[in-house]
């Protein structure tokens, strides 16, 4: 048996992603990109930022909403940020919208609507961290970087039988996934390696029989895939518990906070509430017969689980609370809410 060092690793994984691709939305296929069609370095950027902490399927609907409401990163730039906020709802991570947004106004100010095509200088721009350059400059403009993910840690760790637990074999596996990276159609090869690990080489029971790289491949040579990639346990998630108040007027106008740019659901309105802690102090926005719903609103954070109560009350025509915002009901769209204070309204409309 051949080893990796011997096997034309980017060659077979090109062959295979010639007769394999994902059809994707964001996408140049092998055959269009071979044909001289170039990938929209607007799409390459908008996908991957989505894509971050978040499944392709996920991702699908989002980018094709966005893509026909903001086609250019010249509209995006435009856009109302509650517009945008509100468009993103749901895919999580919110600090990525508000990047989203400082990033395209950089580029649509400072680079003319174009995307910078090297890593180095992608990586000045907001939001763009060494995986999202590395992945932009490959993938849009053909640059041999190398791309990292989660699919390639996976695939390398295998490919070389490496047993160090990630986080620390980080810097192992990008050293192996650089020495593949050809320079040669880098582009389609980042996205080669990157499908392998989403469809073949799968956490869980990979398909070896038919990987284009079972030959050379340590791990399956030694019986350990499925044990690989190893990883650092993680702690478990604390708990964390909160209240928020939602009062309505009579002509159905509703009372709202936006909270600090900050920190988490930053720059996006929601309904006013306590901190988030082990004993949260009830804080209501103003004195009321306020009414606590019921059921509680649990949410999961990256770092803890969320635990809410649902307050509510009615807004008094002559109430208008200091540093909040009282939103018209033809103005208030539910779906414009994160995740978490879309949970408590649907809560309080279900009761």
């Amino acid at each position: 048996m051949r080893d990796s060092s011997e096997f034309d690793v980017s060659s077979e994984l090109l062959a295979w992603y010639d007769r394999h691709a994902r059809e994707m939305p964001w996408r140049v296929s092998p055959a269009d990109r071979a044909a001289g069609v170039l990938p929209d370095p607007y799409r390459v950027w908008l996908s991957e930022v989505m894509l971050q902490q978040t499944t392709v399927a996920a991702v699908r609907d989002y980018f094709m909403r966005f893509t026909t409401r903001w086609p250019t990163v010249q509209a995006l730039a435009a856009a109302p940020d509650d517009q945008v906020m509100g468009e993103w709802a749901g895919l999580g991570y919110y600090a990525r919208a508000r990047n989203l947004l400082k990033c395209a106004r950089v580029v649509a100010d400072e680079h003319g609507g174009q995307f910078p095509d090297t890593y180095e200088a992608l990586l000045t721009l907001p939001g763009i961290g060494p995986y999202t350059a590395a992945a932009i400059s490959a993938i849009a403009f053909d640059r041999p970087e190398t791309v990292l993910d989660g699919n390639v840690e996976r695939v390398m760790a295998r490919l070389h039988d490496i047993h160090d637990p990630l986080p620390g074999s980080k810097p192992q596996l990008k050293d192996k996934a650089a020495a593949h990276t050809p320079q040669a159609r880098p582009g389609d090869y980042a996205q080669a390696v990157m499908d392998l690990g989403a469809t073949i080489c799968a956490p869980k029971s990979p398909a070896c029989g038919i990987c284009p790289l079972r030959e050379p491949c340590r791990a399956r040579k030694a019986g350990t895939q499925a044990d690989l990639p190893r990883k650092t346990p993680k702690k478990p998630k604390p708990t964390r518990y909160g209240h928020v108040y939602i009062a309505q007027r009579r002509d159905g106008a509703v009372l709202l906070e936006r909270r600090p740019d900050k920190g988490l659901l930053g720059g996006m309105l929601g309904w006013p509430g306590s901190d988030w802690s082990d004993a949260p102090v009830e804080t209501p926005p103003f004195a009321a017969d306020w009414q606590v719903l019921p059921a509680e609103v649990r949410h999961t954070f990256t770092h803890f689980h969320l635990i809410l109560r649902v307050w509510t009350t009615d807004l008094p025509d002559d109430t208008s609370p200091d540093g909040l915002i009282i939103l018209d009901k033809h103005q208030f769209r539910p779906g414009d809410l994160p995740t978490v204070m879309r949970k408590a309204h649907d809560l309080w409309r279900g009761r």
